[in-house]
């Protein structure tokens, strides 16, 4: 099921900022002669940077694993904000109803330069994998990004009581998932010049540099997607394939909800008495790497929240 969004027209002030000729408007005689006209100079500066970024990224097709929620759904609105005047989103997760509420507040949000295109789609379903790229329209099937975002953790167990089922997902979503819509899109970028161009975006976690108990199962897919990323980009060092790895440290989204089996409760004990990061606070990475120039690869990034020093490692203030 595939569901196209382009919006209308409902731009905000702010984001009229980001083109030249509207900050040069601001610029008239009395702001150039008042002392409030220092902060405005100083936002038109902000401004130019953000500029340079989106204009990298506009005109760019970009896929989102798992947008339905958290990191996803955040990374979609950052780069529809960072890219508002030419870029196609396609928003790919199980849960349809939650990625056409995000196409709608996209588009209410930045107008109808960003088109969305909504895809229900199981990663960890090869099939459903695999006929992804030749089912999509013809407008969206020369994907420059892909972010490998889709995942997910079950239970706490320790061996030998981890429940077979738990393994099963979370190797077939973590590990398989991410391979085949690799295997799927890589295709699309190697056709290009240059022996390809296109970004993979890979979402790991610090549990793949660091295994604690408890989490064996998943440490354990998430070493396993270091250890792929790694590897892809030395096989396609001769391109212009930029191979990226994000892995966050403590985030709270629905990832401990869905660990404790939808015990709100026990999932808002991990967070108790921390400042954790926020699905925004990876978002602006994931567009950040992907808006350097094409030489800029940010490689491999660790992302901590200031009360942490590893998975065992955090400060509580209760």
């Amino acid at each position: 099921m595939k569901h196209f969004r382009a919006g209308c027209n409902s731009i905000r002030f702010l984001r009229r900022l980001t083109s030249t000729e509207s900050t040069l408007s601001i610029l008239t005689p009395f702001t150039q002669t008042n002392p409030f006209s220092c902060t405005v100079q100083a936002a038109i500066s902000k401004r130019t940077m953000a500029t340079a970024m989106a204009k990298r990224l506009e005109g760019k097709t970009i896929v989102i694993t798992g947008a339905s929620s958290g990191i996803g759904r955040s990374t979609a609105k950052e780069f529809a904000r960072t890219a508002p005047k030419d870029l196609k989103l396609i928003l790919t997760a199980r849960r349809v109803d939650s990625l056409n509420q995000l196409a709608q507040e996209i588009e209410e949000e930045v107008g109808d330069g960003v088109k969305t295109l909504v895809v229900k789609l199981d990663v960890s379903n090869p099939e459903e994998v695999k006929n992804f790229v030749p089912s999509l329209p013809v407008e969206f099937q020369e994907i420059d990004v892909l972010v490998n975002n889709a995942g997910l953790v079950k239970g706490v167990a320790k061996a030998p009581e981890i429940a077979p089922e738990d393994i099963d997902v979370m190797f077939s979503t973590n590990v398989t998932g991410l391979i085949n819509m690799t295997q799927a899109v890589l295709p699309v970028f190697q056709k290009r010049s240059d022996g390809g161009r296109g970004d993979i975006i890979n979402i790991g976690s610090i549990a793949g540099r660091e295994p604690y108990p408890s989490g064996s199962i998943y440490c354990a897919t998430k070493a396993a997607v270091k250890s792929f990323t790694e590897a892809l980009r030395k096989e396609l060092i001769a391109s212009r394939i930029r191979i990226i790895e994000i892995d966050p440290g403590q985030v709270e989204t629905e990832f401990s909800v869905v660990r404790f089996y939808g015990d709100k409760h026990k999932a808002d004990a991990v967070y108790a008495g921390c400042e954790p990061l926020t699905p925004d606070d990876i978002a602006e990475v994931i567009v950040f790497a992907a808006g350097r120039r094409e030489n800029v690869v940010i490689a491999d990034t660790l992302i901590f929240p200031s009360h942490q020093a590893s998975p065992g490692h955090m400060h509580r203030s209760n």
